[in-house]
């Protein structure tokens, strides 16, 4: 599976990225790295810190994950980030965003004239990010070439689940929901999961 960048900003959601880090983490030959920017701990406000290693040292990269939270609202603003985010989605093999993580992409120009999804109760402001993406605000999860989006925090875990059925089978992506005890919402055209807006 090689290299996978998992990128944190301050005040990002934990299960943006912990959720489909269960999934891809099951893949075969997985290599995880939490990066940022430039290094160092990177906190939220529930309290969780991870130290992180700079994202332009990751020279080879397989995928890059990129997660949402409140603190996408200041980091679309870092011109430093996105270029940086713009260089790594070019060594990657594939992006996947989650939740708000899709208006950093789209703020960075990498979703532009491709089918794009964000968190559905924030997309207004997410796809104000980038006026020449093809938002669909119904989607739990898009897939266009290599980039891969999904709606708000746990349905990052399904679009995992899509990513993983697209490289190694269906039936694998059913043995890691079971094993995680997890009911795969495999349907990538319904966004919400309880009631629509």
């Amino acid at each position: 599976m090689g290299k996978i960048a998992i990128l944190l900003y301050p005040d990002f959601t934990a299960l943006d990225f912990i959720g489909p880090l269960e999934v891809l983490g099951r893949l075969p030959d997985g290599e995880v790295h939490y990066t940022s920017l430039s290094g160092g701990p990177v906190s939220n406000t529930a309290g969780l810190t991870v130290m992180t290693e700079p994202l332009s040292e990751m020279e080879e990269l397989h995928i890059l994950l990129i997660p949402g939270g409140f603190g996408s609202r200041n980091a679309v603003k870092e011109p430093a980030l996105l270029d940086e985010i713009r260089r790594a989605a070019g060594r990657a093999d594939y992006v996947l965003t989650v939740c708000t993580g899709s208006a950093l992409a789209a703020a960075a120009g990498l979703l532009d004239g491709r089918k794009a999804t964000s968190n559905k109760i924030a997309f207004a402001w997410a796809s104000s990010m980038g006026p020449k993406v093809l938002w669909d605000r119904d989607a739990r999860w898009t897939k266009d070439g290599k980039y891969y989006t999904s709606g708000g925090v746990a349905a990052g875990i399904d679009m995992a689940l899509g990513f993983a059925a697209d490289r190694l089978g269906r039936e694998k992506a059913l043995s890691i929901a079971e094993a995680m005890e997890y009911r795969w919402n495999d349907n990538s055209e319904e966004g919400w999961c309880f009631r629509k807006k």
